[in-house]
């Protein structure tokens, strides 16, 4: 007997046959559907990533997939999954998030991070905080604390924290903290030794400022080491919810105290399950974080995948609302790439009353030279990774790649 859940398909998806899709929450009022198991859908950052560290970015976004699997097939939700999704990702050295992020003008390390739960709506962010190993358990706290309502005389609970006080708030709630020195990685630190010696450069000589431009983007390609962003998953649990994560060190040399779309509500993050939509959907975005912030890309591809086709939704929204937005008509380069999700509840084509499930249509698209994904459902026995590229002669951040592909998560409605 064939397994009731197949492998996600490696392919730009298309708007499946009108009999296969059922935009209705249930087939049968009295039944609900339990699908085995789910889907996560993991980024390692929209930037460059070098051929000679490939495996290693590969290696984390598997080992990624396969902790919020664990989670899934152990009965957590969907919220619980993406959070251990980004730990993952967060403890690797070679991702600009937690461990080994981007130290800033000071020569210190300042993470953003958001969450978001498509079953209840709440959301948790941290930015500019300093001393915590895994930003995303702060923004998962934050996140749980506040759905359990009010706090003394009726004060509101905080979804967003910054700086020191996010910092006291973690550690108020157990939350493990790590200097900034330990989290500091011997890439991180020849890389901001390196980018110093440039400012400085250039700052001394008038025309330095282009050539140490030019050596700079030279270097960077030649050692793998160019501005890699925010790290995220997006993940559907087997009753259907939704969830989406970010987390991120920031850009290079940033000033202290900035924070990036990692943080910020509708440009990091966002997941919605369907209520008044016929989809459920969530989000993760990655790059330049001032790009992402002005244009709100995450809400923006939440809304624009509600439409039919999902891959001409999502080409749409990337052209018409991030590379050709009008809040960015002064960039000549629109730096950014998303993960995106989508799901409804579907039926076998002729319909049936015995078989029903989740349809997952998943895509990414970014505007940088290369993003690295990885994909697993929990039937899977390994996850699969990829690193997509823009097409050969195109320009960074003046065009886009765009690719996906459908898993459905079947099972025997009881």
């Amino acid at each position: 007997m064939e397994s009731l859940m197949n492998s996600a398909e490696e392919q730009q998806p298309s708007s499946p046959p009108g009999n296969s899709w059922s935009k209705q929450e249930e087939i049968n009022k009295n039944e609900t559907p339990k699908c085995v198991g789910g889907f996560v859908l993991v980024h390692a950052g929209a930037g460059y990533h070098s051929e000679s560290k490939a495996k290693e970015y590969k290696h984390v976004c598997k080992r990624a997939c396969q902790r919020a699997v664990d989670r899934l097939k152990a009965g957590a939700l969907a919220v619980e999954a993406v959070a251990a999704a980004l730990v993952e990702l967060e403890d690797s050295p070679f991702t600009n998030a937690g461990m080994g992020s981007n130290l800033n003008l000071s020569g210190e390390i300042e993470c953003d991070a958001s969450i978001m739960d498509g079953k209840s709506l709440h959301y948790g962010a941290v930015g500019a905080i300093s001393g915590i190993k895994n930003p995303v358990l702060v923004a998962n706290r934050l996140l749980s604390e506040a759905q359990k309502g009010k706090l003394s005389a009726g004060r509101i609970p905080p979804c967003f924290l910054v700086g020191r006080g996010a910092h006291d708030w973690a550690l108020g709630h157990g939350i493990p903290l790590c200097p900034s020195e330990k989290m500091a990685t011997k890439f991180s630190l020849s890389a901001y030794k390196r980018n110093k010696r440039k400012m400085e450069l250039a700052e001394k000589m008038d025309t330095g400022h282009k050539h140490a431009k030019k050596r700079r983007q030279s270097s960077e390609t030649e050692n793998g080491s160019g501005c890699l962003d925010t790290v995220g998953a997006v993940v559907v649990d087997s009753e259907g919810n939704v969830a989406a994560a970010v987390s991120s060190g920031g850009l290079a040399m940033k000033h202290p105290g900035r924070v990036g779309q990692a943080a910020h509500y509708g440009c990091g993050c966002w997941a919605e399950n369907a209520s008044n939509n016929p989809y459920s959907t969530a989000v993760s975005t990655s790059g330049c974080g001032e790009h992402l912030i002005r244009t709100m890309l995450a809400r923006e591809c939440s809304a624009a995948l509600q439409s039919e086709d999902a891959h001409k939704a999502l080409l749409e929204a990337m052209q018409n609302k991030f590379i050709s937005s009008p809040f960015l008509a002064g960039e000549d380069r629109v730096l950014g790439g998303v993960i995106v999700l989508r799901c409804c509840r579907c039926v076998e084509s002729p319909p049936s009353q015995n078989i029903q499930g989740i349809l997952v249509e998943f895509l990414w698209s970014h505007t940088t030279e290369s993003m690295c994904v990885g994909y697993m459902s929990a039937q899977d026995s390994k996850a699969k990774t990829h690193i997509s590229r823009l097409p050969p002669g195109t320009v960074p951040g003046q065009c886009l790649a765009i690719e996906g592909g459908v898993c459905r998560l079947m099972s025997v409605a009881e």
